[in-house]
């Protein structure tokens, strides 16, 4: 919870902020969100009914190389690799079965794999881009804010802006002055959308 710098629930009924203060931060942390938010806003009035979270993310400049994963030791006529974290195993693997075909391209077990008279050296390998984080992003906020409003808040709008989110939801047709609820809510952070 401290990498958050700023994370306010703000609701009508003070025993409801501090439950939906909860139910946030532990979504988000099962969800592995709370280190790329840095500041977080949520409004709930169940009377109106009204969900509103807004946030500020912290930037991801970094992409995923075979090397973050890897220990790529050559040998003659293959490439024998030691995989140390699995997240982005599949992502490596269709990268590598369509640059060099999967005829050159072995997995004997979920630690290692084997690459076959490739035309490219380690330090190549290494270098391959096998994923970035910042894709997923995006739907991994809107699944776990769809976790954190209340059931039955089917209508939902959600916006992205550069670095920064907007989640809407209600059980109602959304109210017209949505932008300006949501722009007040970034002004309680000292921000704008």
């Amino acid at each position: 919870m401290l990498a958050v710098e700023y994370f306010e629930v703000e609701c009508p009924e003070p025993v409801g902020a501090e439950y939906y203060k909860q139910i946030t931060n532990d979504v988000l942390l099962d969800h592995n969100l709370l280190k790329v938010i840095e500041k977080l806003h949520v409004y709930i009035d169940p009377k109106v009914p009204l969900f509103i979270a807004v946030g500020i993310l912290k930037p991801i400049t970094t992409v995923v190389k075979v090397g973050d994963i890897a220990n790529v030791n050559p040998q003659e006529a293959k490439m024998t690799l030691v995989i140390t974290e699995e997240t982005y195993l599949a992502s490596m693997l269709r990268i590598f079965w369509e640059r060099f075909g999967k005829d050159r391209v072995e997995q004997p077990d979920r630690f290692t794999v084997v690459l076959y008279n490739v035309p490219v050296e380690a330090k190549e390998i290494e270098a391959i881009v096998i994923g970035n984080p910042s894709e997923s992003l995006n739907k991994d906020l809107i699944y776990a804010f769809r976790q954190i409003a209340p059931e039955g808040f089917r209508l939902r709008s959600e916006r992205f802006y550069q670095g920064k989110f907007s989640f809407v939801a209600s059980e109602n047709t959304l109210v017209e002055n949505i932008d300006e609820l949501v722009k007040a809510k970034f002004a309680l952070m000292g921000e704008t959308p």
